[in-house]
C-alpha cells in the first residue's frame, strides 16, 4: 500500500489542524493505521492509531483528548483531527499502515507515507 499525508502547515497555539492520509494499491481494510510524530532532536514518536475494521483508537498521553483519529475505510483514508495545539506538537507527522496485531511502536508499521510538517508557533 502506498500512503499520502497531506494537510500540515503552521499555526498558532490553540489553533486547530486536520491532517490526511491517502491510501493506495491495496486493500486499506487490511491495516490498522497509525499517526506517528519526528520532532528534531528527538525520537519518532507514537501519537494514535486506529483499528482495521472496529475503528479502536488509542493515543499517546500526550496528545489524548486533543488529537481525534478517524478513518473512512470506503474512501481509503485516514484523519487526524489535531485541536488546541501546542507548540511542543510541532513536527513531521507521519501516517503509517500495520498488517499485524496493534501495535504503538514504528518497527511493526510496515507502510509509510512521506510526511508533512505542523508548525505551531506560541
Amino acid at each position: 500500500v502506498q500512503l499520502q499525508a497531506s494537510g500540515g502547515g503552521l499555526v498558532q497555539a490553540g489553533d486547530s489542524l486536520r491532517l490526511s492520509c491517502a491510501a493506495s494499491e491495496g486493500t486499506f481494510s487490511s491495516y490498522s493505521m497509525g499517526w506517528f510524530r519526528h520532532a528534531p532532536g528527538k525520537e519518532r514518536e507514537f501519537v494514535g492509531l486506529i483499528g482495521r475494521t472496529d475503528y479502536t483508537t488509542y493515543y499517546a498521553n500526550s496528545v489524548k483528548g486533543r488529537f481525534t483519529i478517524s478513518r473512512d475505510n470506503a474512501k481509503s483514508a485516514v484523519h487526524l483531527q489535531m485541536n488546541s495545539l501546542k507548540p511542543e506538537d510541532t513536527a513531521v507527522y507521519y501516517c503509517a499502515a500495520n498488517s499485524g496485531a496493534i501495535a504503538t511502536t514504528p518497527k511493526e508499521y510496515t507502510y509509510w507515507g512521506q510526511g508533512t510538517l505542523v508548525t505551531v508557533s506560541s
